[in-house]
């Protein structure tokens, strides 16, 4: 059974740093398309950033391009969000997924097979 286990979602105040990761058990994600999806009170679910196998093609959500950095530990089975200048717009429930099918590519639109719990970031004076 594949597991994705987040952690480091938290309150933060406008202009501060965040880091959230996911660790996998029960598949290796070596190979495997993974991202972060976000979803804010009274929103629609969007994806935020991706990473394919072997890191070869990373994609951005436009409002967080330049501020976020995925990252990827495929020895350590996980994958991290880096969110730097963090705004109250970012306020939402991450969660970071894996796609089943192994691609050199990825996508925000695409549809993903595994799902984290979700972790609640708070970006609030």
């Amino acid at each position: 059974q594949v597991r994705l286990v987040q952690s480091g979602g938290e309150l933060v105040q406008p202009g501060g740093s965040l880091r959230l990761s996911c660790q996998a058990s029960g598949l290796d994600l070596k190979y495997h398309p993974i991202g972060w999806f976000r979803q804010a009170p009274g929103r629609e679910r969007e994806g935020v950033a991706c990473i394919s196998g072997s890191e070869l093609y990373i994609q951005y959500e436009e409002s967080v391009r330049s501020r976020f950095t995925i990252s990827r530990d495929d020895s350590a089975n996980s994958v991290y969000l880096e969110m730097n200048s963090l705004r109250p717009e970012d306020t939402a429930v991450y969660y970071c997924v894996v796609k089943e099918k192994l691609s050199v590519y990825c996508g925000l639109e695409d549809e993903y097979d595994y799902w984290g719990q979700g972790t609640q970031v708070t970006i609030s004076s």
